[in-house]
């Protein structure tokens, strides 16, 4: 063979080999590592958020699992709801299996121990679904996107439910961040709004008994003249609505309030027949073809309607493959560019991502409550849609 063709045949398995190589660049799966609370006392919130971030895909990528040519390899991770094992997930998930980024923390006090782990990775974590108002606030860091509603848009809505000028407002929550962080936000909004809030009452995360934090409360306010409330907050097990057998309402004049919550959580407010609060989501509320979509796929795969968090991991879905093809890449850089007041699509509506502190403004929904004997759960019926442009959600982010 003479040295010309030689060079020839040279030049053209070069190019074979080069081709080769593009294409197995071209389909080195994009990693993301869903990390939650499988066991712990939100064990349920995390199986419908892995359920939802898998249905949002399918979405999103009209069944093709791909996006920007790459198929999608989803990790998931179980933080047993403790922070530290969360963080050390986190770290293993970038360290070792060389995630492109993440999804997740449920309990709020796991999330914002993830928070760090994402600074020092220079990877982005999208917080879904935990709740404190300090993860997109003073904890925050740039490598944090929120799909997930802060405390404070739960608080603002809610307060608008019941708030007025001649109304009083005890609080029980759970003691650690998500209640505490709750709290704080709430009395701020409820007291803008005209009432006041009187007392605070904080339980430990599995309290059963609720009944010396009752008692505090109705000391609290058994003389006061006006409206009167306990607004909860609560999550995960242990039932503070059964205080309602001890007809607050017929002895003191004590009403009930509080925020929405999955379908089991629901069933406990069936002797709440008209107590108003406000919900982040109930699958009959939105009316677009993503929600439609989502119902009826979830009916026909679970035989059951998607719930609270269902609709929170399909968010988080959406707005990742909405941000990896703005961004054309995977690269943290792009990907916070892209995803900074980014738009996207959710079975709520629109949501975006605030520049300042990347959470996602989005809709909420106040509520009173209806019972249907044939449904298992009281149906929160809409009374307001408030959209991410009614709320004037507060920036915490330190300066």
């Amino acid at each position: 063979m003479s040295l010309k063709k030689m060079l020839a045949l040279l030049v053209v398995v070069s190019l074979v080999l080069g081709l080769s190589g593009m294409r197995v660049m071209a389909a080195e799966p994009i990693k993301i590592v869903q990390v939650v609370d499988l066991t712990g006392p939100l064990e349920a919130y995390a199986k419908q958020s892995v359920n939802g971030f898998q249905l949002g895909l399918e979405y999103a990528t009209k069944g093709s699992m791909k996006v920007l040519d790459r198929p999608i390899k989803v990790i998931i991770k179980d933080t047993q709801a403790k922070p530290e094992v969360g963080k050390q997930m986190l770290t293993e998930a970038f360290k070792d299996d060389k995630a492109d980024l993440a999804v997740g923390g449920v309990l709020s006090s796991v999330a914002l121990a993830m928070l760090p782990v994402a600074k020092e990775f220079k990877k982005i974590l999208i917080v879904e679904p935990a709740v404190a108002d300090s993860i997109t606030g003073e904890a925050w860091n740039r490598y944090i996107f929120r799909t997930g509603r802060n405390s404070s848009q739960d608080a603002i809505s809610n307060a608008v439910s019941i708030a007025k000028p001649g109304v009083f407002i005890s609080t029980l929550a759970q003691d650690y961040a998500f209640g505490r962080d709750g709290v704080k936000a709430y009395k701020e909004a409820a007291e803008a709004k005209g009432a006041k809030v009187v007392h605070e009452e904080y339980a430990p995360i599995n309290t059963t008994d609720f009944t010396a934090s009752v008692q505090r409360i109705i000391q609290a306010m058994k003389d006061l003249k006006g409206e009167k409330y306990i607004f909860i907050i609560w999550a995960g097990k242990g039932n503070p609505f059964k205080i309602a057998e001890m007809k607050l309402d017929e002895k003191y004049g004590i009403k009930i309030s509080t925020g929405g919550n999955i379908l089991d959580a629901l069933a406990l407010y069936k002797p709440l027949v008209g107590m108003k609060g406000a919900i982040y989501y109930y699958y009959e509320i939105p009316k677009n073809p993503i929600n439609k979509w989502l119902v009826d796929e979830h009916q026909k795969r679970f035989k059951a309607p998607p719930d609270f968090f269902t609709c929170g991991g399909f968010s988080a879905a959406m707005a990742v493959v909405a941000g990896l093809t703005k961004a054309g890449s995977t690269d943290t850089e792009k990907l916070i560019s892209a995803m900074e007041g980014l738009h996207f699509q959710t079975p709520k509506g629109e949501m975006v991502f605030r520049a300042e502190d990347h959470q996602a403004l989005q809709s909420m929904y106040a509520f009173q409550i209806k019972v249907d004997p044939n449904v298992k759960w009281a149906i929160p019926e809409l009374v307001k849609e408030f959209t991410w442009k009614d709320m004037q959600v507060p920036i915490h982010v330190k300066k």
